[in-house]
Parts: C-alpha cells; structure tokens; sequence
C-alpha cells in the first residue's frame, strides 16, 4: 500500500521481521509504479539513499541509474568510498558526475542559509535532467525524503530539497520507498536489506552537505577547514569507540574570526564548533557528554592540524532550542 502520509496507526518497524514485511510491500509498489521504466536515483552513499538504492535494486535491478554528484561539498574520502561500494561491491549502475567547481562557483557570495539550500537542491536536480538526457526511457526520480523531512519543511523549520516537487519542465515521477520511516526505522530496514552495517549506521548527512556547516558565504579555504576538521573528530571517535553511542557528530565553521596566538604571532583565524547529538527519531536530540580529555585531544589536533582554526568549541544545546545543523 503507498502512503504519502504516515498512518497513525502504523507499528514502529524496530524488528527484521516487520522491516521485511515493509520491504516486500515496498518491492510490490515499487514494481507496480515503475513498470519496466527507469529510475533515476541521487546515491550520496548516505543511509536514506542507500537503503532506497537497495530497495530499488532488489524491486526493478538494471532498471535504477545511480548518480553520485560530487558537489564539493561531502566528507573527506566520500565520492571515492561510494564508487567502491556501490560500483564495485554492489554492482550498480552508476554514473559519476564531478560538479564542484559549478556548485560553489554557484554559491560564491551567498549568506543566506534558505538561498544555498536552494541553489543547491535546484542544481542539484539541473544536473540530474543533465544525465536524464543522456539516457532512454528515465521517467522517475527516486528521493531518499523520509517522514522527519516532510513533517520539518511543513512547519516551515527549514527547506528540504528532497521535499518538494520537481519544476514543471521536468516529466519525472517521484519514487520515495522510505518516506513515511523516521531515520531508526530506515537503519532497521537497510539492514534486513543485506546492507552493511557500517553504511547502515553511518551518520546522517545532510542533503546541502557540509554546506550547512559552513554558516555564510562559502569560500573554498573554510570549506576545507570544515572537511578537514571533520575528518579528525571521525577519526578519534572511531578511535574512542563513540560510532555507535553518538547519533550524530561533526564539526562547523562560521564565517567568524577570532584572534588566537600561533608561532608566538597573533592569528586572527577562524573558530571550529563541535557538535556531538544522541537521539532516535531526529526531533528532539539531546547533547552527548564527551570526555574531557577526549575534548582536549581533538582540540589540539584540530587547531594545530587545520590551517585556518585557531578556536575550538563545544555545542551543548539540544534540540529544542537548537536544530540538530546549524543552517
């Protein structure tokens, strides 16, 4: 049965036995709405993207066209991880597109948090119709949307790119298997899907990337500070064996300077937050309490690691008041 909406009375799905039963009903409507049509999918190599991949996979095989979009905006080492597992491991068929230089010369100059998510949605589905072009008999578009992005954008809490509809140009039927799920019931359901279990657990990632943890106008030098950075707080909690006891965990760098001391000169340099959130359905979080020597150790790295990050702070708002991403 296909819902736009979330029954009120539909169970959880915490167990493989009802994430199977949401499967087989899932492969049954995706089989009888595509047909023997194409799909076109963006695969960011998230979890909401991966799972749809699978289920796509297992519902209609040859028929999904994975595009990965390098937007300049992932975590250090993604595009080269999500070839490896979905091209290589899984066999999918994927198409690589490499638009850094037109999302952030796009971006150049733009402050507004609303206005980047929208150029990079819009670009995002530019690029799309770009690789539809090149292809015969595409007539769908699959979106990893889950039920916490629809509720989210009909308050008006923040635009989702994967949220709305397409423009009118565009012939594309959406295909959203997971859209009624909140983000536990996904994991649960990747994981009957045969998926593995680090790609399952993997942090959520927004659709905007690190762009929405780069708060104002993105330049290519704090963008890296922010890949870089995040890279080093990844590394010491699967060090630290936090993977799996923190939700969600990275690190954002405003458009902020503050003066710091390096090579006994003054450095008028920018401040790195951290932000660390434990929660289960993603509407309210709470703020996961880190040791202070971990703290203490990923601010050095950081600050003498990172060209650019003089400052290190830690976020202890939970949401609410805060959202989980700072724009």
């Amino acid at each position: 049965m296909k819902y736009d909406r979330r029954p009120e009375t539909m169970e959880r799905i915490t167990t493989p036995e009802l994430a199977q039963a949401y499967i087989d009903d899932q492969i049954a409507e995706l089989r009888a709405q595509v047909g023997d049509k194409k799909v076109l999918l963006a695969l960011s190599g998230g979890v909401d993207s991966s799972v749809v991949a699978a289920l796509l996979i297992k519902a209609i095989g040859q028929q999904l066209v994975c595009v990965h979009v390098n937007h300049g905006l992932l975590r250090k080492g993604e595009p080269e991880q999500v070839i490896e597992v979905f091209r290589n491991q899984m066999n999918a068929n994927l198409i690589y597109v490499d638009a850094t230089d037109r999302f952030l010369d796009k971006l150049a100059g733009v402050s507004d948090p609303e206005t980047k998510r929208k150029i990079i949605g819009g670009e995002f589905i530019e690029v799309f119709a770009e690789e539809a072009r090149k292809l015969d008999g595409i007539e769908f578009l699959a979106q990893g949307t889950i039920w916490p992005d629809i509720l989210e954008s009909e308050n008006g809490i923040k635009a989702h790119h994967n949220a709305g509809g397409l423009p009118e140009d565009m012939k594309f039927e959406l295909v959203e298997p997971v859209r009624i799920l909140f983000k536990d019931e996904v994991r649960v359901v990747g994981e009957a899907l045969g998926l593995p279990h680090g790609m399952v657990y993997r942090q959520p990632f927004p659709g905007p990337g690190l762009g929405v943890r780069c708060p104002g106008a993105i330049t290519r030098d704090r963008l890296e500070a922010v890949r870089e950075s995040d890279a080093i707080l990844r590394e010491e909690f699967e060090k630290n064996g936090l993977v799996d006891k923190v939700w969600q965990y990275f690190t954002v760098v405003p458009d902020f300077r503050s003066t710091g001391i390096k090579n006994d000169k003054r450095a008028f340099e920018w401040l790195c937050i951290v932000r660390a959130i434990i929660t289960t359905d993603v509407m309210t979080a709470t703020v996961a309490e880190l040791p202070h020597e971990l703290m203490v150790h990923i601010t050095d790295r950081i600050t003498h690691e990172v060209p650019g990050i003089n400052r290190v702070l830690y976020d202890f708002t939970p949401k609410p008041t805060a959202t989980v991403e700072f724009e």
